[in-house]
């Protein structure tokens, strides 16, 4: 009789453990379902970052810590702030200082937040019709570019890297136009299909360190002109205006930019792409980011 009655108070406990973890594990679900759909952000990024990885990889660890996803549209800087003016966008990472700016000072943003950066390259085949090859200023090479006539392939679509090859054009006091300065009909899909054309047609082109990286193995292209200060490529994130769109979600989409530019994610960043390419890819810039590098 005291057997069996062991056996009871044994499979009475069971049962009540069971039920105790099935419904803990049920709440666990309903808090990942709740912060699921009450914890969704939306971001305009800009495409070098995104075909980088970097992009995921900060969104990834950010929805592990947080239970908040990020989802991204990519595109052109300037396209990506013209989304972003509808108020269908809670943020917007971008590379085009003046474009950032505007965007801000027309009620769209409501500031820049500086995150992290990289810096351009001059490529062209190695034959380097131009001779431009470690020349130390971008525009002795646009110079010499032009005056030679050799192809020179631009994306043509006020992305950031085009603002940025505008600006170095204008920077050197040259208006590039003729049959060798060719618009890629296709440059608003990004940097990697605008290299890969270039590469295609051997020309010359202005393009992030990031994706020359991330395609060099399947091209032919060299760097042929780098590390000048005006070639730095700097990265910002800038929040959707609460008070034009009442609708974003401005509390969510401030959990990610104080997380990417927190000592955690500027670390992220940091080490991002040395192990794969034996450099990094991005370099931070946020408060946080830069003590890190001292």
């Amino acid at each position: 009789m005291l057997k069996h009655r062991y056996k009871l108070i044994f499979l009475v406990v069971a049962v009540i453990t069971f039920a105790l973890i099935l419904a803990a594990g049920c709440a666990k679900q309903e808090s990942k379902e709740t912060a699921a759909a009450g914890g969704q952000i939306l971001l305009a990024s800009t495409i070098g970052p995104i075909d980088a990885g970097i992009v995921s990889a900060l969104e990834d660890s950010f929805e592990k810590k947080t239970g908040i996803r990020v989802r991204h549209v990519g595109a052109g800087t300037g396209a990506a702030l013209k989304m972003a003016e509808s108020g269908t966008f809670d943020l917007v990472m971008v590379h085009a200082k003046a474009l950032e700016e505007k965007f801000v000072a027309d009620g769209f943003g409501t500031k820049r937040i500086d995150l992290m950066y990289n810096d351009f390259v001059i490529i062209g085949p190695e034959s380097d019709p131009a001779q431009i090859k470690g020349l130390k200023t971008s525009a002795e090479a646009l110079k010499k570019i032009m005056d030679t006539q050799s192809l020179f392939i631009s994306r043509g679509d006020n992305s950031g890297t085009h603002v940025a090859e505008k600006d170095l054009w204008k920077a050197a006091g040259l208006s590039p136009s003729g049959d060798w300065y060719r618009i890629y009909e296709k440059g608003s899909e990004g940097n990697v299909k605008t290299l890969k054309y270039t590469d295609e047609q051997q020309g010359y082109t202005i393009i992030d360190r990031a994706t020359y990286l991330t395609v060099k193995n399947n091209i032919k292209l060299k760097v042929l002109v780098e590390k000048e200060e005006s070639l730095l490529n700097y990265i910002s994130f800038i929040p959707v205006n609460p008070e034009r769109f009442p609708n974003v979600k401005n509390k969510l989409a401030m959990q990610f930019v104080e997380f990417c530019t927190s000592a955690e994610g500027q670390t992220i960043i940091r080490d991002f792409g040395k192990d794969k390419y034996g450099e990094p890819l991005f370099y931070p810039n946020s408060a946080e980011g830069k003590a890190l590098s001292k």
